[in-house]
């Protein structure tokens, strides 16, 4: 049997499928050579050793309404909501070791969210954050791995997260785009066989939901990058809560790196109960090379990473 191995996609806008898939695939190829796997990578290259899927949503997103369809700003579709969530972000950050000038950004950043006796009127609250978002660009590798040309596309990117967590008819966001996301993801799944799944930051949120629904095994769920752990701005508004591994999951790996800027509380076994098969996230840390750690990619290619992938992957071919 040929196994499904399903991409889940984070923030962004439309993006080239094709482009973004092989990419995703490469980085894999990478990692698990380094892992020791070398005679899996022409398979796993030309489609042999698993029905590769994409799951693309980026673009429900996006409205049409802004020149260019750039789509809804996320500034004026939730500023509060926002604030909250890169307040977390920078919280988070600062607790731990930190550089010189990273603890300075983050400090800066952080009184430019909160500041001391200002009106917090939306329009104020929109603006605190894009100023935020302009110092945040000055960490090392900010800009360039996350290929925002500005702060304010860093803003409409990460503020995707807290749209899809608004969900239907809430806050102004477009009605519905929750589920539609989620039925993008599902209509990928393999509704019989086994499906790997690796889903990266907002995706890991989005499958999680989707896999609470999803009658098929998954021998392997692999998130990257994840917000879950943000105690505030998204674990307490996904759902189903309280929060539990899906019952269709039998092996979880959440990875993290700590120079991903948008991971919060990265032990996700110590905030998601176990399911009846006694199944539990087992979060592992690993280390970037000292560029920003948040692309899909920089995971992928991590042999710690594609090692466990390509070892779900040739358990699930022999059943």
């Amino acid at each position: 049997m040929r196994p499904r191995l399903v991409f889940v996609h984070g923030v962004g806008g439309p993006r080239d499928a094709t482009a973004e898939l092989e990419g995703l695939l490469r980085a894999l190829a990478e990692g698990a050579g380094a892992a020791g796997h070398s005679r899996v990578v022409p398979g796993l290259l030309d489609g042999s050793a698993a029905d590769v899927r994409f799951a693309h949503y980026g673009d429900l997103f996006m409205d049409g309404r802004m020149q260019g369809g750039a789509g809804r700003s996320t500034v004026e579709a939730g500023p509060e909501a926002l604030r909250e969530l890169l307040l977390e972000a920078v919280d988070e950050r600062l607790a731990g070791p930190a550089d010189e000038h990273e603890a300075r950004v983050l400090r800066r950043a952080r009184t430019q969210l909160a500041p001391e006796g200002e009106q917090q009127g939306l329009g104020n609250v929109g603006r605190l954050v894009l100023n935020a978002a302009n110092t945040l660009m000055a960490l090392p590798g900010l800009r360039r791995a996350g290929s925002w040309a500005s702060a304010a596309m860093m803003v409409h990117h990460l503020g995707q997260v807290r749209t899809y967590l608004d969900r239907e008819g809430a806050s102004g966001t477009v009605p519905g785009i929750d589920r539609r996301i989620r039925e993008r993801v599902a209509a990928e799944l393999d509704p019989v066989g086994p499906t790997v799944v690796i889903a990266h930051s907002l995706g890991t949120v989005v499958s999680f939901e989707t896999l609470h629904d999803h009658p098929g095994p998954v021998p392997l769920f692999v998130t990257l990058g994840s917000p879950i752990g943000m105690r505030t701005a998204v674990r307490p508004r996904m759902r189903p809560h309280p929060l539990r591994v899906p019952e269709s999951v039998g092996a979880w790996l959440n990875f993290w790196d700590r120079d991903d800027f948008v991971v919060g509380q990265p032990a996700l076994e110590k905030h998601i109960a176990m399911n009846d098969a006694a199944v539990a996230p087992v979060s592992r840390r690993v280390d970037s090379d000292g560029a920003w750690a948040h692309p899909a990619v920089k995971y992928l290619s991590q042999p710690g990473v594609a090692g466990p992938v390509v070892e779900a992957l040739e358990a699930a071919a022999l059943r």
